[in-house]
């Protein structure tokens, strides 16, 4: 697995390279985000709550929350308690402030952790999402073992992720976005040059489409499907413990 990491002139790991990024940028985050995805990104998450609402969960744990979006989401299509989980502190003190907003403090738990180490209990949970979020795991066989692990046997877990369009001309217009647009846009309102460098490179080095589905099947995870959304700009793959 790549070692792409956030801050090339820095000796932390990759996990503490991440936390520091995300904590950096969290102000900015949802903004940048919205930006930078035109708005679509929003869409996808629909598609994963589609499929998550689809197993009747009762409880469910989004890895990689952020600053709460799909957590919210999640909430507000299902009757199921919602964990966050995160590394970053700055990340979640931001969806905290959004989930008071939305009166859901009920409903929602925010927890700051490591995804490879979780501190939940073998088969808790019935559902798990992660979006954006596998491609910074340091081990990333050791967070897909974590995932099966606190999964409940027959419950769903589902990953939403940038994967790379391969067709013309998307592929290559993608490229010239991911590589010149992309970081000139994250620096100019993150004020963090690296965390929108590092977005592109994560992606282009991270395993997608038959790859990915492979490693989940590594990891003991059945019936994986994938599937390509806006061009293959991101994938939603789809797995059962």
């Amino acid at each position: 697995m790549s070692a792409v990491k956030p801050y090339s002139d820095s000796e932390l790991t990759k996990k503490e390279q991440v936390e520091q990024m995300f904590d950096n940028i969290s102000g900015k985050y949802d903004k940048l985000n919205h930006i930078l995805s035109m708005g679509i990104d929003v869409g996808w998450r629909k598609k994963v709550v589609k499929m998550a609402r689809s197993a009747n969960p009762e409880n469910i744990l989004d890895i990689a929350t952020g600053t709460g979006d799909l957590a919210i989401m999640l909430a507000k299509s299902t009757d199921a308690k919602i964990t966050g989980f995160d590394l970053s502190a700055g990340m979640l003190e931001v969806g905290r402030k959004k989930i008071a907003v939305q009166k859901l403090e009920e409903r929602i738990e925010m927890i700051q952790g490591d995804a490879e180490q979780m501190p939940f209990a073998d088969n808790h949970f019935d559902c798990i999402t992660v979006a954006f979020g596998v491609r910074n795991f340091e081990n990333l066989k050791q967070g897909l073992d974590e995932i099966y692990r606190v999964l409940k046997p027959g419950g769903k877990f589902i990953i939403l992720e940038f994967s790379q369009p391969e067709s013309f001309p998307m592929k290559q217009l993608y490229s010239f976005y991911s590589k010149h647009i992309l970081p000139l846009i994250g620096k100019k309102i993150s004020k963090d040059q690296s965390a929108y460098t590092y977005l592109p490179e994560s992606v282009k080095a991270f395993p997608y489409g038959e790859e990915m589905k492979n490693i989940l099947k590594n990891s003991n995870f059945i019936k994986t499907t994938d599937k390509k959304l806006t061009f293959g700009i991101s994938s939603i793959y789809e797995s059962l413990k």
